[in-house]
């Protein structure tokens, strides 16, 4: 992410996740919901990094030099979310999350183990088949949270 962009409250998209093309970072100034698509920044863990080392996340100005992620808010601070071969939250199946044990390129992928989301946390989630999300790297802070992604000029392939 550019730091124009970043200021500007505007992004510019790359990834197969959400439509490719410019969004908009409007502020959010209230807890997330379940439902809400955001714009977070990922946690500067060994995690994370390994997943930029793979290249699932591109460099940008979140901590760790990495770039925000567009992501759904799927579970908020105390859901139980179950991670097999699909996610389920408090019991329902979240839509298109299927559980992959290798990425694009046959290397391992490892599994959030599930449980109850942590107060403060929020758990992430893509329709995206190859999305990189909470169903690999668990619940992350919503203090992350950059603000509620919008689309103002995309292109879906």
């Amino acid at each position: 992410m550019s730091l124009g962009g970043y200021l500007g409250g505007y992004r510019v998209n790359l990834t197969p996740s959400e439509p490719l093309g410019l969004w908009q970072i409007v502020l959010l100034n209230r807890s997330p919901r379940v439902g809400d698509l955001v714009f977070i920044c990922p946690p500067d863990t060994a995690t994370m990094r390994e997943a930029r080392t793979r290249g699932y996340l591109r460099s940008g100005l979140c901590p760790g030099h990495l770039a925000p992620m567009i992501k759904s808010v799927a579970a908020v601070g105390g859901q139980r979310v179950e991670v097999a071969n699909e996610v389920r939250v408090d019991g329902r199946s979240v839509r298109a999350s299927a559980v992959s044990g290798k990425d694009g390129e046959g290397r391992p992928l490892t599994r959030f183990s599930g449980g109850v989301v942590p107060p403060g946390d929020v758990f992430l989630h893509s329709a995206f088949a190859g999305s990189f999300d909470s169903r690999y790297f668990g619940p992350v802070p919503a203090s992350a949270i950059v603000g509620l992604a919008r689309e103002m000029l995309t292109y879906a392939p």
